[in-house]
């Protein structure tokens, strides 16, 4: 019979979050206060640790004040100079102080910002490393932070099957977690790449994953439709394979004629067949071992 035949390729993968980072500081400071919880949901922008800001936010108004006392003796210098009382020199000089005080302000501002540790995506917090009065160093993990919304799948396949893979291609995935679930989506890269050692292909596929089921470090069992296509098709248990030929009994007016055929590819409990057979002739599935070339037969209808 005609029907489809999907060309599947099977593979394993382990699951990665979308974006995942471990939250650190950039300054050495205090705790002064936390604003999540273990495992907590947070949007990109959310707070979730306030360093004690004391000493950058006195810098802040002190480089304040500097900036616009520098301001006022420029514009005192500017005007001096209109009426060529004072030198160009010392406007110069002046306003590169000035400058250079802008620039000041500017880093004070960044540092005192920064001392406010915000979610830089949405995600899911892991674990929390640090408490309330902790002193933190630069590279102190604070938590963790993961987009589960989509997950990334890196796998390989052998070389072979290079001609066949592309961007954009669907698959499907399950899970020993969830049964025979199916996550459902698709190729975003191949690497350009491949291993000489292995000779396999590194490849990157994303589920999506919106209601949260996978977590970062699953197994997953991936199957790629590389190829669907309609060929001629013919039950596992119609094939009689004598020594490296194949044969089969047609059925044609109530008795049988052994015939060789040619065989391709196979998928559970049928096979292909590329030659020696039309899709109109009848062959024998059952009890082939039983009968012999000119065997009477009568064919059930079902």
């Amino acid at each position: 019979q005609l029907a489809e035949f999907k060309d599947i390729v099977e593979a394993l993968a382990t699951t990665r979050a979308n974006e995942q980072i471990l939250v650190t500081t950039k300054y050495a400071d205090v705790v002064k206060s936390l604003s999540f919880e273990d495992g907590q949901s947070v949007k990109k922008g959310d707070v979730l640790v306030q360093l004690d800001r004391q000493e950058e936010q006195a810098k802040v108004r002190e480089l304040e004040a500097n900036l616009e006392e520098a301001v006022v003796q420029l514009n005192r210098l500017q005007d001096l100079l209109k009426n060529r009382a004072t030198s160009k020199s010392q406007v110069d000089q002046q306003e590169a102080m000035t400058k250079a005080i802008r620039a000041q302000l500017t880093n004070a501002r960044i540092r005192l910002n920064d001392t406010t540790i915000k979610a830089p995506f949405a995600g899911i917090l892991g674990f929390r490393q640090v408490s309330v009065g902790a002193y933190l160093v630069p590279g102190d993990v604070i938590t963790s932070l993961d987009d589960i919304s989509q997950m990334k799948l890196d796998f390989s396949v052998p070389e072979r099957f290079l001609p066949t893979i592309a961007v954009g291609q669907p698959i499907n995935a399950t899970s020993d977690a969830y049964g025979e679930k199916l996550f459902t989506g698709k190729i975003t890269s191949i690497s350009p790449r491949i291993d000489p050692v292995t000779r396999t292909l590194r490849v990157r596929a994303e589920i999506t994953n919106e209601q949260g089921l996978l977590r970062p470090g699953m197994l997953l069992k991936l199957k790629i439709v590389r190829q669907v296509e309609s060929v001629l098709q013919i039950p596992e248990s119609a094939l009689i394979p004598i020594e490296e030929r194949h044969y089969v009994f047609v059925i044609s007016d109530g008795s049988v004629k052994r015939q060789e055929i040619k065989i391709g590819r196979r998928q559970p409990g049928f096979v292909e067949v590329i030659s020696g057979l039309s899709a109109s002739e009848k062959v024998v599935t059952e009890g082939t071992l039983k009968i012999r070339d000119g065997s009477q037969v009568t064919v059930l209808e079902n």
